[in-house]
């Protein structure tokens, strides 16, 4: 570990905290006074662990989220493809007719689905979604969604690990029903039956299987589809999709998210253009302070496949603008489709 650099890029990640390193210890100092609580200046969360540059985290491991800053719990792996556009392939001679398309090839890269502290959530809301977690409503109106507060994907990268002497160390409503405390283990949390059972029953809506990622002029956009399943409306089939985009300064320049220009394809065979201010209602400022914001959102087609593409446009402190590409990827619907999850009930 280098904590200058956990302390650095900890406080870039969460204004409203700020992350100290004692030897090992972890504690956490609110920076405003509004948000210390009574008589209390530092809190103690637990002590630092190795981060692992091989292998995975098991169920059960503490983690602080390396951007956002959040305290979180890995419930359980996923390994997805990465294609990442920054990395150039080997040079090939081109064969007649090419016109100098890119080929990106996926390489295996770890997720982990997570909990996230509620009491972290306030702090953390400005930057990225806490209900981003989506599922189609199982009832008669195709458009309902519902979420599940406090669940997140987060790169094997973007872990970096504690233990805690605490039995209870995340506070999350699902928290007691998923997980078990056994001091035998290390990590000293184990998973529930009902855990395993609800990674089982809702694992075609929560999986995560390919991850896109391109730069332009230092801001990287990465890009994760999710299937939600097909309904049916006015006699047709409506597919949807959630995506999730995480956009990460990577330079030293402030800059801010002004509009999205959007071409969604169907395999119907039609091509929509969508254009409009900001994202989710928001036009984030992406500072070294505050380099990263990440949100969700859906789509929907009367296909059971298309593609997506397109670019956000920037503006620099000097009001200039440039264009940065949101990195193409696919909408495919699952073979074997079966009704979204009833519920989400125990």
């Amino acid at each position: 570990l280098n904590p200058t650099s956990l302390i650095s890029s900890l406080w870039r990640a969460s204004p409203a905290q700020f992350v100290c390193f004692t030897l090992q210890c972890v504690t956490v100092l609110p920076v405003c006074g509004r948000n210390r609580p009574e008589g209390k200046i530092l809190e103690t969360v637990g002590v630092f662990e190795a981060v692992k540059q091989h292998g995975k985290y098991e169920t059960g491991q503490l983690f602080l989220h390396s951007v956002f800053g959040y305290r979180g719990i890995v419930l359980f792996p996923w390994h997805a493809r990465l294609y990442d556009r920054d990395i150039t392939p080997p040079i090939k001679p081109e064969p007649p007719g090419a016109h100098g398309s890119k080929e990106v090839k996926g390489k295996t890269h770890t997720y982990y689905q997570v909990l996230i502290d509620t009491r972290d959530c306030p702090h953390i809301s400005q930057r990225s979604q806490t209900e981003a977690v989506t599922f189609l409503a199982n009832h008669d109106d195709s458009r309902a969604l519902y979420a599940i507060p406090g669940l997140d994907y987060v790169s094997h990268e973007d872990i970096l690990p504690y233990n805690s002497t605490e039995q209870v160390p995340i506070q999350h409503e699902l928290f007691e029903r998923f997980l078990m405390y056994n001091p035998a283990k290390s990590p000293p949390f184990t998973a529930r039956d009902t855990l395993k059972a609800w990674q089982e029953k809702n694992h075609p809506w929560l999986e995560l299987s390919d991850v896109h990622r391109e730069t332009t002029e230092n801001i990287r956009v990465t890009v994760i589809p999710f299937y939600m399943g097909m309904r049916e409306a006015q006699n047709s089939h409506v597919y949807w999709w959630r995506y999730c985009i995480r956009l990460e300064n990577m330079g030293s320049e402030v800059v801010q998210l002004r509009e999205r220009h959007w071409r969604i394809f169907s395999l119907s065979g039609t091509l929509e253009t969508v254009r409009g201010r900001g994202v989710v209602g928001r036009e984030p400022v992406l500072s070294k302070e505050q380099p990263a914001f990440q949100y969700s959102s859906h789509v929907s087609l009367q296909a059971p496949s298309g593609h997506m593409w397109g670019t956000f446009r920037i503006e620099r402190t000097d009001g200039s603008h440039f264009d940065v590409r949101i990195p193409p990827f696919s909408l495919e619907s699952n073979k074997d489709d079966k009704a979204p999850p009833a519920g989400y009930t125990f």
